[in-house]
């Protein structure tokens, strides 16, 4: 369960929003040649003042089955479900069930510094609970179900890795919990609290709290491109609970953040608190800066499944993309899809592929190590394609650019091969690491 928050920044430049009456008619092409070129399977929808002006879907929800991904196609939305759990946390504070600053320990006394932290440091990611997700060992397990009890447990194991409200860092734990708190507070499970409090009074029909996809009901599997498509195993959603058990769609997702952002679901009072960010961490929201607009939202990221949404007040626009296979940078769609919308210049894309042969791919697979990062990198091939594993992380393809050099534009990877030095360089993020094969 990858369930971290993705950038999403851009130059400052001005932006002015679209009139009604400009088509879509460049996104429209842009979709098509992702689709083409099996760099995209998903779904978008905009919205403005409230009303849709633009869905779009491309790519299959079950690939054997050849069934298209349409409007009502139901995804899994991973982290954007803690968003849905942080209005259910502020709407138990409104009705007086729950305070910002009460301490956790009541519920989990034995979680460490249970009795420092407080509801808002789970919301804010100030608690300091290790992120169980990142076990080198959670990808062995996260198709298992697993008890309240067990799954405490795991988090119990952990531990700790700050203080409570020193700084924020991303946790799954937290939003877990919060779910279990909330399922104490209404003695009901989680699922049906968001049903009663968001679903259902918002006629959001194609949402829920996930179980085991069901293909015949219009669910997505999802898929990692390894020179085709391929399937991806299911996490057990008994595991993300409120931190990613959501199942949507991009117009549920939409309607869901104009309800907010217009103060239909909570106060302006609690949804100030959740767009007050400390450490670029709000309270279920994340700041979402678009060239000299700002927004907020949230990413999401489970098995193949890719998804973000946010609001822009200015312009009173909404905007959700989920994904069951990515083969593209996310954030390059989000840019033009709001491009397209606030009226800026944007390009369609080109993908020219540059042919190796599998005989000069065979000099590449390995196992690398490097003295500067704590893991492994495994480069394998499939025909020709060349795949790369780094340790307790999901494999993924790589795209070649000529001379050695490949690239993973999802994470902003490139690797730089030096066959007869057996070596790699890996660039990401502005840093270079050197790996030797072992």
């Amino acid at each position: 369960m990858n369930l971290k928050v993705l950038t999403f920044l851009i130059a400052l430049g001005v932006a002015s929003l679209t009139s009604s009456a400009q088509t879509f008619t460049k996104l429209d092409q842009y979709f098509d040649l992702l689709e083409k070129h099996d760099k995209f399977m998903g779904s978008v929808a905009v919205s403005k003042q409230g009303q849709v002006i633009y869905r779009r879907s491309v790519g299959f929800s079950h690939l054997k089955t050849k069934s298209k991904i349409d409007e009502n196609t139901k995804f899994r939305v991973g982290s954007i479900t803690k968003t849905f759990t942080a209005v259910l946390t502020f709407k138990a504070i409104e009705e007086g069930k729950l305070q910002l600053t009460q301490t956790i320990n009541r519920y989990f006394h034995q979680i460490k510094n249970a009795d420092k932290i407080t509801i808002h440091h789970l919301l804010a990611h100030r608690s300091g609970i290790f992120n169980f997700t990142a076990r080198n060992d959670y990808l062995t397990w996260h198709t298992q179900p697993k008890t309240k009890s067990e799954l405490l447990q795991i988090i119990e194991e952990g531990g700790n890795i700050f203080e409570p409200g020193q700084k924020a860092e991303y946790s799954n734990a937290n939003y877990v919990l919060l779910s279990l708190i909330l399922e104490d507070l209404y003695q009901k499970k989680f699922g049906e609290i968001v049903e009663e409090s968001i679903l259902r009074p918002l006629q959001l029909t194609n949402s829920a709290l996930g179980e085991q996809i069901q293909v015949a009901k219009n669910e997505a599997k999802s898929y990692r491109y390894f020179g085709s498509w391929l399937e991806e195993p299911e996490t057990h959603m008994s595991i993300p609970r409120g931190a990613g058990a959501l199942v949507s769609t991009p117009t549920d997702l939409v309607i869901f953040a104009d309800a907010l952002f217009s103060g239909k679901l909570i106060s302006l009072a609690s949804l100030e608190n959740m767009t007050n960010m400390q450490d670029g961490y709000g309270a279920g929201l994340f700041p979402i800066p678009f060239y000299q607009l700002q927004g907020f939202g949230h990413s999401g990221g489970i098995d193949g499944f890719s998804s973000f949404f946010c609001h822009f007040p200015t312009g009173d626009v909404s905007y959700a993309i989920t994904s069951n296979g990515a083969n593209f940078p996310l954030n390059d769609i989000n840019i033009a899809v709001l491009s397209s919308v606030y009226d800026r210049p944007f390009d369609l894309p080109s993908f020219e592929k540059i042919d190796v042969s599998e005989e000069e791919l065979e000099q590449l697979v390995g196992v690398y190590a490097s003295a500067q990062l704590p893991l492994k990198i495994t480069i394998s091939r499939n025909q020709k394609t060349l795949i790369a594993q780094a340790s307790g992380q999901p494999a993924f393809s790589l795209e070649a650019l000529g001379n050695n050099k490949f690239k993973f534009d999802q994470a902003g990877v490139l690797m730089e091969f030096q066959p007869t030095e057996k070596t790699l360089v890996l660039k990401q993020g502005g840093g270079q690491f050197l790996f030797k094969k072992e």
